[in-house]
């Protein structure tokens, strides 16, 4: 039981640490706000597929990397809040597989345009940013999403593995 608490903690650090590291290299580029959003960190989301450590990883991952990039606190506070009801959309769909990538885009899509018009004054309509936030998302979490889960699947049983399914590496 201790092992399988201490596992948990450990991937969801990991989890959080790469979502960090994944948004400031996007924030490199400019990648990482505005209306047309392409984080690479966005892709862990399918991660609540394999394990439901995810789900406070990247939840704490993008707290994390909304602070780090001095974010308006409604970004901080509804951002977060997106990615975290994404996750657990995942993680609820997770045998669905085609459909386990669609509840962060659906989720960013319908919070983030209000974020972007009343935290930072964009003057775009709603639903035009709706599009753009979603287009954004179908990039990061449907396409390269379902890559990393398609990368993963074949060791998930090595990556995510808990006390009763690990297998000796």
């Amino acid at each position: 039981m201790k092992k399988t608490k201490t596992l948990y903690i450990v991937q969801a650090g990991a989890i959080g640490a790469l979502y960090v590291v994944l948004t400031m290299f996007a924030q490199g580029f400019d990648l990482a706000s505005g209306a047309i959003q392409c984080r690479f960190s966005e892709a862990l989301t399918i991660l609540p597929f394999f394990t439901p450590a995810a789900i406070p990883g990247v939840t704490i991952g993008c707290l994390l990397s909304n602070i780090l990039m001095q974010s308006a606190l409604p970004d901080v506070i509804f951002g977060t809040l997106a990615t975290l009801i994404g996750c657990i959309g995942t993680y609820v769909l997770r045998k669905h597989r085609i459909l386990c990538s669609l509840p962060p885009v659906i989720s960013n899509a319908l919070i983030i345009p209000f974020v972007l018009k009343y935290a930072y004054g964009m003057t775009d309509l709603i639903p035009f940013m709706m599009l753009t936030v979603g287009a954004g998302e179908v990039i990061t979490c449907v396409i390269f999403g379902e890559i990393l889960l398609n990368a993963l699947f074949p060791v998930r049983g090595i990556l995510f593995a808990d006390d009763h399914t690990a297998k000796k590496i």
